[in-house]
């Protein structure tokens, strides 16, 4: 009988802090002072595209490898062979960047995947910015480059830690 009331009594003491809240202070959705909602600073435009590709420096290879990392390491993996964790829980295995047709493909094809998606890549155009888009095409064909290097072309020093 003593929790019953001890209960009722609780239930009461918080009854009594809550007050009502359709008298609450609110701001409209949209009022002349303030004006309709203000598109946020940075958005990117579904199709924007920048006017020419930007020229390949380290700069844009760093930035592309940082923006790899946040978006596309999670299905395509550190190495881009389509092994990352994403696939590794059960989702969909994407190609391996390291294949004959993606070597071949042109870099524009990279761009047009992030902003538009293909298969089950849905686009990442409201996240990724053109310009990012542009640096991660690059970084992936860095990513190519460097899994296929021929040992003939390695310096005497890296040949040596070669196993």
């Amino acid at each position: 009988m003593k929790r019953v009331a001890a209960c009722a009594l609780g239930v009461l003491a918080l009854l009594a802090a809550c007050d009502d809240m359709t008298t609450q202070p609110r701001q409209k959705q949209y009022s002349p002072e303030v004006g309709p909602a203000q598109v946020p600073k940075g958005t990117v435009e579904y199709d924007k595209k920048p006017d020419t590709v930007p020229p390949l420096t380290l700069a844009l290879l760093q930035r592309g490898q940082e923006r790899f990392r946040i978006y596309c390491t999670p299905c395509h993996s550190e190495l881009g062979d389509g092994d990352g964790m994403v696939v590794q829980r059960g989702f969909p295995h994407p190609p391996s960047y390291h294949s004959a047709a993606l070597i071949a493909a042109p870099t524009q094809h990279f761009y047009d995947v992030i902003t538009h998606g293909f298969g089950v890549m849905y686009s990442f155009a409201d996240r990724v910015q053109p310009s990012d888009r542009w640096a991660i095409a690059a970084y992936i064909r860095a990513l190519q480059l460097s899994q296929a290097v021929p040992v003939a072309e390695l310096t005497p020093d890296e040949r040596k830690s070669l196993p």
